[in-house]
């Protein structure tokens, strides 16, 4: 069968959308400076991702999350937006992304998109009139306040960018609020005119055709208009999960700057927006070190909030365990038993986890398959970045290569974000790895050349064949995508848990250690023909080589 769907099939698909789309959903992330440059300026573009639409339908994604795109100063690269309703000319234009929409549609593909709404741009024209005055009519639209009497910010709070989350402004002779770059004034909340142009925003983009967004540091939109002072955290508490460790920002418990009460009726409100649309759904981005399963847990509770949310858990520096992964699945399972994860390994923001657990100090194509093994089979939905299906490592990027606000700012201990977002490599023959034909924004690393796709497509072995061939896998069972789990007790290193859709059970088993290992479950088991290699007896004992996994119907 082509993997064009014909006009009929879109029609009946059309007119009985699947609400529960995104249950298990394997979603692909874009980044669209560095996708695919289509037109030789150094720069991915929306024509590029259309171009590589079929890639990842063959590869098996169920969905696209596409970066931001939205016109910007890119200051913070996309992040910082001026108009949440236009496509920056350096990606191409609405229509650009209208027939994207469409391709994608035709290849089976949802297309989420990326929603800054915490923050604008200082040269987006709400905060070039809110800061003329303060009588104006969005003069309350971001978060201003006056200064100490001794002239110094309102209180304590911390940007995650580096310094004081509030600049002056001489115009209005007040601070205003930045959890992020001076340049990225945050939008007050609590205004209820600013809630309604975000909403309106938001049905502009499903009338285009979206299917769904990812919300951007969904836990930052409301602050504590008590102003108070974040008390200090313990040494002992601070963890880099949100910020690197060399940022003071894990100095503070984050109690008065994000995660406000008031977040969750906005949501609920988002969500009433999002269910006028069919099958349209959300993931959120939560960003807290202390809290984060917590929030996540009370975001997606229920069936009037977000679809699904990830936490920084398993983007954390921390080397991944299989105590570690017990641990984060049951702690969400407790605290949200009708809710609904999104887990990912790498993004944009984080050093890719190829390089962050040391997958090149092992056996690099068995750790990134096993550890593949266990994202794909976990109870959630699931988030891939470009370029992990190639096993990409973290590219070294010089200082005098780099674009990252962030990395300047905290360089060299810190190196920034631009390791995780240079180039995908195409073809290993080509210049720039086939991204571009001209100069590419950030340098190609030869070693990620040596790892292009074309190198990778049909060999054994590969990472790429291994992801392809385990979500063909996936898709066969569906106790993987949307059944229940429940640990099972295991030796140390190993981590095994039950997916069970109450027609289906099935054992999945990983052993991260450095030896072999073997337990018994008492369970009558039958190997599933998963790409993985262990074994189990008659007499229900499973056997793990070092770096593998099994895969079995139970009963």
């Amino acid at each position: 069968m082509s993997v064009f769907a014909s006009a009929a099939q879109r029609t009946e698909e059309q007119v009985k959308p699947d609400p529960d789309w995104w249950r298990g959903a394997v979603i692909y992330q874009i980044y669209p400076r560095s996708y695919q440059d289509s037109n030789g300026d150094g720069i991915g573009d929306l024509a590029g991702i259309r171009q590589r639409l079929p890639y990842i339908a063959g590869l098996g994604a169920d969905a696209i999350w596409i970066s931001p795109f939205f016109p910007s100063p890119m200051k913070d690269f996309g992040y910082d937006v001026t108009d949440y309703r236009g496509v920056d000319p350096m990606f191409g234009s609405v229509e650009d992304f209208r027939v994207l929409v469409d391709d994608a549609h035709h290849l089976g593909l949802k297309v989420m998109i990326d929603l800054v709404m915490s923050h604008t741009s200082d040269q987006h024209p709400w905060f070039t009139e809110s800061r003329s005055n303060r009588e104006n009519h969005k003069a309350d639209w971001y978060v201003w306040a006056d200064a100490k009497p001794d002239g110094s910010p309102p209180n304590n709070w911390l940007s995650i960018f580096g310094g004081s989350a509030w600049e002056w402004d001489s115009n209005r002779l007040q601070y205003y609020m930045h959890n992020f770059l001076t340049s990225q004034p945050d939008l007050n909340f609590h205004n209820p005119d600013v809630q309604n142009e975000l909403l309106d925003m938001v049905r502009f983009w499903l009338e285009l055709g979206v299917d769904g967004f990812r919300l951007d540091t969904i836990n930052f939109y409301f602050h504590s208009q008590t102003l108070k002072d974040n008390p200090p955290l313990p040494p002992e508490q601070r963890n880099a999960k949100t910020a690197p460790a060399v940022n003071p920002y894990n100095y503070q418990d984050h109690l008065y700057d994000k995660s406000q009460p008031e977040n969750i009726e906005f949501l609920k409100r988002f969500r009433a927006v999002l269910d006028e649309f069919p099958a349209a759904a959300a993931v959120g981005e939560v960003g807290d070190s202390q809290r984060d399963m917590e929030i996540l847990a009370e975001y997606t509770r229920g069936d009037d909030r977000i679809h699904m949310c990830y936490a920084f858990d398993f983007l954390a520096p921390d080397p991944l365990t299989a105590e570690k992964v017990r641990e984060v699945a049951e702690k969400f399972e407790v605290g949200a038993p009708d809710g609904w994860s999104c887990w990912a390994f790498s993004n944009h923001d984080v050093v890719r986890h190829a390089s962050r657990w040391g997958a090149f100090e092992r056996d690099p194509e068995r750790y990134l398959a096993v550890i593949a093994g266990i994202l794909f089979t976990l109870r959630g939905s699931v988030s891939i970045y470009q370029g992990e299906e190639l096993g990409l490592p973290e590219a070294d990027i010089s200082y005098e290569d780099l674009q990252d606000p962030y990395g300047i700012r905290f360089w060299p201990k810190f190196k920034g974000r631009d390791g995780a977002r240079t180039p995908m490599v195409w073809s290993s023959n080509l210049p720039n790895g086939g991204f571009t034909t001209g100069k590419p924004w950030l340098p190609v690393p030869d070693i990620h050349r040596a790892m292009a796709v074309n190198t990778q497509q049909g060999r054994d072995g590969s990472i790429f064949e291994f992801y392809r061939d385990f979500l063909e896998f996936r898709r066969a069972n569906p106790a993987l995508i949307k059944g229940d789990i429940s640990f099972v007790d295991t030796p140390d290193d190993v981590v095994a848990y039950i997916r069970d859709d109450g027609e289906t059970t099935i054992l999945c088993a990983f052993n991260l250690g450095h030896g072999p290992a073997e337990f018994g479950t008492g369970l009558k088991l039958t190997r599933l023909d998963a790409p993985l290699d262990g074994q189990a007896g008659e007499d229900g004992v499973v056997k793990l080589k070092a770096l593998g996994g099994y895969i079995g119907r139970v009963g």
